[in-house]
């Protein structure tokens, strides 16, 4: 069988930009049984409740569902069960300082296979206020509506 390359998608977040400011981000691995592997591999899973917590200087991912496997047996994996992530240790040291300040949080963004290798992008985040979250939203529109016009004024230049 051939090796897998490229990146395939299995879950995002996407409420996770609109509701977080975004600071940084990072690539890291999982620590996996075979059966979540092979769930994965179904494109099953939801980041929506997930978050990151480091303990004892090891990062955690909390609250992912990776549903059980089908034709799993005995050895099948439960739900929502924390996974550890695989970080070099400066990356977990500065994700943990930062993370202690206030307001600020780590979230999964995306999960995917990357050469056949499961991994999750994950952000540092500060939450976003109400007012922030609509200001986001009135720029998306304001944006759309101006290429909405500029395509507008093409079309009737061609023709």
């Amino acid at each position: 069988m051939a090796k897998e390359t490229g990146r395939k998608l299995i879950a995002q977040h996407k409420k996770a930009r609109h509701d977080y400011h975004i600071l940084d981000t990072y690539e890291c691995g999982l620590v996996l049984t075979g059966t979540e592997v092979k769930s994965l591999r179904q494109a099953r899973a939801s980041l929506v409740d997930g978050f990151v917590q480091i303990n004892g200087h090891e990062a955690w991912l909390h609250n992912v569902h990776v549903p059980e496997y089908t034709q799993g047996t005995w050895t099948n994996h439960s739900a929502r069960r924390k996974r550890k992530l695989l970080l070099h240790r400066a990356e977990i040291d500065k994700l943990e300082s930062k993370s202690q300040e206030t307001g600020h949080t780590i979230v999964p963004l995306a999960l995917y296979f990357k050469d056949g290798r499961a991994k999750v992008e994950i952000a540092l985040a500060k939450g976003k206020k109400e007012y922030d979250k609509r200001q986001t939203l009135r720029e998306k529109q304001d944006q759309r509506e101006a290429q909405r016009a500029i395509s507008a004024v093409r079309r009737r230049q061609r023709a």
